[in-house]
């Protein structure tokens, strides 16, 4: 894809830039979502980001613009930004990182900037204090910080936000359920017999490795299940996968499958009887938002945004406590009635949600009420 300077535009009622800097599936399908339903209000929209995120989301398709930015250079990202920015009226950056891009961009020029904060680090050391010094910069030059979660919004006005709201995030429909209503229909069964769990209660969890990415208390919490009849199996998304996790679970006598690199552990929600998320941060992920949607009982870290996506849709539990995730897990799979009230619960929460149309409306209430002051 080309990286060549983009031809103007025609200027319409309004022009906004959508900056994507390279954040995870649930960001890359926001901004694909919002530039669609800003696009079918009749706004120009425009979307930097990775060439490889053309590919990705489709962009174009949703009715917007695309500029490919490159990756390995901050200055040729910065000058083709800004030039994409040249007759925007509000550039709208997804992400600290996209935040910083689009600062340097509008340097020298009154374009009101938005930035939405998706999700936190959970680094320490070094990265730590850089991501605080890249948070006050991003922070204190926004006109205005949208946080996917309430903790966000609060961190946003620690680090010196003027202006910092509340501002939910829902995830594309298409996304959510697609693949995984063909597998349902067509290949129950046999895929929880390719997994081993035709005869056994089915887990089905996401868990990144490293200090704080809930690996660790997953794998210590499966001991608590791993001596029950029929034996659990916890079928296992996680970025961790080298011989030391491997042979960590063959220790520990765990019942665990390792879903191969790239598997999607929303995919398997059909054919769940459990769902688990154990991070010590998470905003909206995909797998709690797919498995309320489906009625797939839920035990979670009562962290971030989870308890207000989840409310009382899920069992929550504190972050670090392997012994009482593995008894919630336990106590679920001992009371098919309180299994049976969840899988009421988790849609009628689902449908308390923003929608993709809500979402977008209130955004454009954010950029019209800039617009209308400047």
């Amino acid at each position: 894809m080309s990286s060549s300077p983009p031809s103007p535009r025609r200027r319409a009622s309004l022009h906004v830039v959508q900056l994507l800097g390279g954040g995870g599936v649930g960001t890359g399908d926001h901004v694909r979502s919002l530039s669609a339903g800003l696009a079918d209000r009749g706004l120009a929209v425009t979307v930097g980001a990775a060439g490889s995120a053309e590919r990705r989301y489709g962009f174009a398709s949703a009715g917007a613009r695309f500029v490919p930015l490159p990756v390995d250079s901050t200055l040729a990202a910065v000058r083709l930004l800004r030039l994409a920015c040249a007759d925007a009226d509000l550039v709208h950056a997804h992400g600290i990182r996209a935040g910083l891009l689009a600062t340097l961009a509008l340097r020298g020029r009154s374009v009101p900037l938005v930035v939405t904060w998706h999700a936190r680090s959970t680094g320490i050391g070094p990265t730590a204090q850089l991501r605080l010094l890249s948070e006050r910069l991003v922070a204190r030059t926004a006109t205005v910080v949208l946080g996917s979660t309430s903790d966000l919004v609060h961190r946003a006005r620690q680090r010196g936000a003027r202006d910092a709201r509340l501002a939910p995030v829902a995830l594309p429909a298409a996304r959510r359920s697609a693949h995984a209503d063909r597998i349902a229909e067509t290949h129950r069964a046999k895929l929880r017999a390719d997994l081993g769990a035709l005869d056994r209660p089915l887990l089905v969890a996401a868990a990144k490795s490293g200090r704080d990415g809930g690996l660790d208390l997953l794998l210590a919490a499966a001991r608590y299940w791993r001596d029950r009849l029929p034996q659990p199996l916890l079928a296992l998304a996680t970025d961790g996968h080298d011989r030391a996790l491997t042979r960590g679970i063959e220790r520990g006598r765990l019942p665990v499958r390792l879903l191969a690199p790239g598997e999607d552990p929303v995919d398997l929600l059909p054919i769940a009887d459990l769902a688990l998320l154990p991070a010590r941060w998470a905003g909206r992920p995909p797998l709690v938002d797919g498995a309320l949607r489906r009625g797939v009982p839920l035990v979670a870290t009562a962290v971030g945004g989870v308890p207000e996506v989840v409310g009382d849709a899920g069992v929550l539990v504190p972050y670090g406590k392997p012994a009482a995730l593995g008894s919630a897990v336990n106590a679920l799979l001992d009371d098919p009635d309180r299994r049976a009230a969840l899988a009421i619960a988790g849609p009628a929460q689902a449908r308390r949600w923003p929608t993709e149309d809500t979402t977008a409306a209130q955004v454009l209430s954010v950029y019209d009420e800039l617009v209308a002051g400047r």
